[in-house]
Formats: structure tokens, C-alpha cells, sequence
């Protein structure tokens, strides 16, 4: 009886209350009456009788079979309304997605030759990563601020940062890993260049990683350095490659000109290009030039390096080009600490520092306004903003009218920026 008053129903079925409750009889409630026998006379008058005693209570249950009968249906009906309910089953529950399956293989396995493409380059970046970030503080002498992060369809990164070093004014060394659904205007656009592309799906499943990296140092001497390398690939909702590509490279941007150091820089990117192919180093420091020119300032934004975007199989295969990244990627170091460390404690006075802020003033324009990666990264939904906008110097500047004086330091990188030179 307890468990059927704590149903829900108990409270809305009036018929089930009335049916299980206990009533008194309703004869022994009614008022007496007299009678009279023909030719007797009245019988006695009731109200000199004894009073009428209430029969004993009894604890007898009325209609027991009813009360029973009603119980039983109504805890069937529990019953199967239990059983009848559908429940998250197998065949309810979603398919996993490919970064659990990513995230399962890397648990179970490991990371090795024989893994995805999309794993090894995970890999890779957040290895480059750690040696570029233990270097720059050995040379800096302060530590990076280390943010890591994740993204709610899977992937995320590692940003980090350091503000106000000894040497860096600001530095950022990022990893990104994004896992994502192409619509089909994203396809259509992108099938122009990938041929691979299934033009006949509404979206696609895809997967972006990438290592970038800006460092402003606080001298003006000292030149500020670029880096990103990253990996593109689509594939079906099992994780099969559909189509893949690789793009990245690397440039210099002084605030004063040392032909040195952009010799030396432009020298040691093109020996990590001829080691697969000896057009490469033309070939994009060519696409570097035209990529960061700042059209409405009619300038380069620094003397350049290697730019390249869009490498398939139609260049060569997946592991080749794996290769040329991997040795891209270990020739930065080598690249760029010996000009930071000939440049960092060379004097400078506030002249100097305001010429670096005009030019960071322009690194600004361009990144804000005509960088693809930028724009891509604030496009994607769940970007991370505060890491995309790394790049971004501490400080800048911007003076209205601002001209070079003839035959200055500041005149000769303008005109090197506004024709671009061959340093090697």
C-alpha cells in the first residue's frame, strides 16, 4: 500500500483513491424510524431503548479482491512502461569520432613511421616546439608562460608566450591541432587547388596542424623572425585520408639593415631546401616576396625567406614532403640565434626605437589585414583568439606623413623593402 501512494499516479487518480479507501457502512448511519404492526399498535418508542453501540472496529479489509486486482494493474503497467522505454543502447549511441579515435591509437600504440600522416606531424610540431621554446630561454634567461588548451570537436594546442624578457619583448611559439567539418562552400573553394577532393559530398571532415611562431626582440638591431609549418588533411567520417597537403616557411623582418644577417639567414633556408630540391629555394623565396607585400603601403614588410602552400602529390609524395618540413623546421635555430645574439646588446637610443615601433606599425597591417592564416584562425568556430593574435608585437606605432631622411640607415631598408634583393 506504501509503495502505491509514493506512484505519481496515486495523486492524480481519484478512481484508484476511492477504490482502495475504506468506508463506513452506510446503514448504520441512518436515523432510526418508527414501525407499526397491524391491529398491535405502535411498536416501542426507540428513544427509551438502549442507545445503538457502533459495531467493533475491525481491521477486516473490504473488498479485498478489488483492491488486489487494482494493484496488480497498476504495477504491470509500471512494468512494462519500464520495459517499453527505449534506453541509450549500441544502436543509439553516436560513432565515435575521429579524434577519440585519434586520441585511442596514440594511447594504445604510439606515434610511429607507420602511423596517419596527421599523428607524425602532431608530433613533430610539439617536439620542434619544445626544443625552439628550451632555446629561446636559455638565450633570454626568462621563461615562457605556458597555456595549454583543447577544443570541444577535439584537438586543441599549446601556446607559449613570453612578455617582457631580457632579450624578447614578446615571443610566442604555438602549436595547433584542429579537428573540424568543411562545408560545402569550403570545398568547392579549396577543389580548385586539390583535385583529390570528393566533389560530390556536402561537407567534409577535416584535420589542421601547425607550428607558428613570432619573436620580437627588444633591440631595434635585432630583426624580428617568423615561422609557421603546418599540414592539411580531409578524409571520411573513419579517419581515411581524402586529401593532404603541407605549406609553411619562414622570413626576416629588420627594423635596421645588416646585409649579414639577411645573408646568413637566406643561406642556411636554402641548404635546407637543397637537400630535396634545388628549385625549391627560388621558387619560394619568389612566392615569400609576392605573399608579404603590403599592397596599399606599396612594400615588402621585411626581407623575406621561403613561402610555400598547397605541396601534394602532384609535388611529390607524402613522405618527401614530410622530410623537406622536418629539415625546414630543424634549420631555424641555426638560421636565426646567431644574428639575435651578434644584435641584442648593441646600443640604440630613442630615435632607433621609434623607427622600430613605425615598422612594427606595418608588421601590424599586414597580419591583420592580409595574412591567410590570421584570417582563417578568427574564421574557424572555437578559434582561441588570444593565440591567434600572438603575433602581434607588444608595441607599435603609426605617425601620419612619416618620411625617412635621405641617406639614412631608415631610407636604405625602405628601398630594399619597396624592390626586393637576392642575397644569395
Amino acid at each position: 500500500m506504501a509503495s502505491l501512494r509514493s506512484c505519481p499516479r496515486w495523486a492524480n487518480s481519484r478512481t484508484l483513491q476511492l477504490s482502495l479507501r475504506i468506508q463506513p457502512s452506510s446503514h448504520l448511519l441512518r436515523p432510526p424510524c418508527r414501525f407499526f404492526s397491524a391491529g398491535r399498535g405502535p411498536l416501542p418508542d426507540p428513544s427509551r431503548a438502549p442507545p445503538l453501540r457502533s459495531p467493533p472496529r475491525s481491521n477486516t479489509v473490504l473488498l479485498p479482491k478489488t483492491r488486489i486486482a487494482v494493484g496488480v494493474v497498476l504495477i504491470s503497467a509500471i512494468i512494462y512502461s519500464m520495459l517499453t522505454s527505449p534506453t541509450p543502447g549500441p544502436e543509439l549511441s553516436e560513432p565515435p569520432s575521429i579524434a577519440d579515435l585519434d586520441s585511442r591509437s596514440k594511447r594504445e600504440s604510439g606515434i610511429t613511421d607507420s602511423s596517419p600522416m596527421r599523428l607524425r606531424m602532431e608530433s613533430l610540431i610539439k617536439d620542434q616546439q619544445g626544443e625552439i621554446v628550451s632555446a629561446l630561454e636559455s638565450l633570454d634567461g626568462s621563461k615562457f608562460r605556458i597555456d595549454t588548451w583543447s577544443r570541444p570537436n577535439g584537438g586543441g594546442g599549446i601556446s607559449s608566450v613570453l612578455q617582457g624578457g631580457h632579450v624578447f619583448e614578446k615571443a610566442g611559439v604555438n602549436t595547433s591541432i584542429v579537428y573540424g567539418t568543411l562545408p560545402r562552400p569550403a570545398i568547392e573553394k579549396m577543389r580548385v587547388n586539390h583535385r583529390a577532393i570528393d566533389p560530390d559530398v556536402d561537407s567534409l571532415e577535416f584535420f589542421a596542424a601547425g607550428l607558428s611562431m613570432v619573436l620580437h626582440p627588444h633591440n631595434p638591431n635585432a630583426p624580428t623572425v617568423h615561422l609557421n609549418y603546418r599540414y592539411f588533411e580531409t578524409m571520411d567520417q573513419t579517419g581515411e585520408g581524402n586529401a593532404w597537403w603541407f605549406g609553411g616557411g619562414t622570413d626576416l623582418t629588420p627594423s635596421y639593415l645588416f646585409d649579414e644577417d639577411a645573408i646568413h639567414f637566406h643561406k642556411t633556408i636554402k641548404d635546407a631546401c637543397d637537400k630535396h630540391d634545388r628549385a625549391y629555394y627560388p621558387r619560394f623565396k619568389a612566392w615569400c616576396d609576392k605573399y608579404f607585400f603590403i599592397p596599399h603601403r606599396g612594400e615588402s614588410r621585411g626581407v623575406g625567406g621561403i613561402f610555400f602552400d598547397d605541396l601534394d602529390e602532384e609535388e611529390k609524395d607524402q613522405e618527401q614532403l614530410f622530410s623537406f618540413i622536418k629539415d625546414c623546421l630543424g634549420a631555424f635555430l641555426p638560421s636565426y640565434l646567431p644574428i639575435v645574439q651578434r644584435r641584442k646588446d648593441m646600443p640604440y637610443g630613442e630615435r632607433e626605437k621609434e623607427w622600430q615601433q613605425l615598422r612594427r606599425g606595418r608588421y601590424v597591417e599586414f597580419n591583420l589585414v592580409h595574412d591567410r592564416g590570421t584570417s582563417f584562425g578568427l574564421n574557424t568556430p572555437g578559434a582561441r583568439v588570444e593565440s591567434i593574435l600572438m603575433s602581434l608585437p607588444l608595441t607599435a606605432r603609426w605617425m601620419y606623413m612619416h618620411e625617412p631622411e635621405r641617406g639614412t640607415r631608415e631610407e636604405r631598408l625602405l628601398g630594399v623593402l619597396k624592390k626586393p634583393a637576392e642575397w644569395v
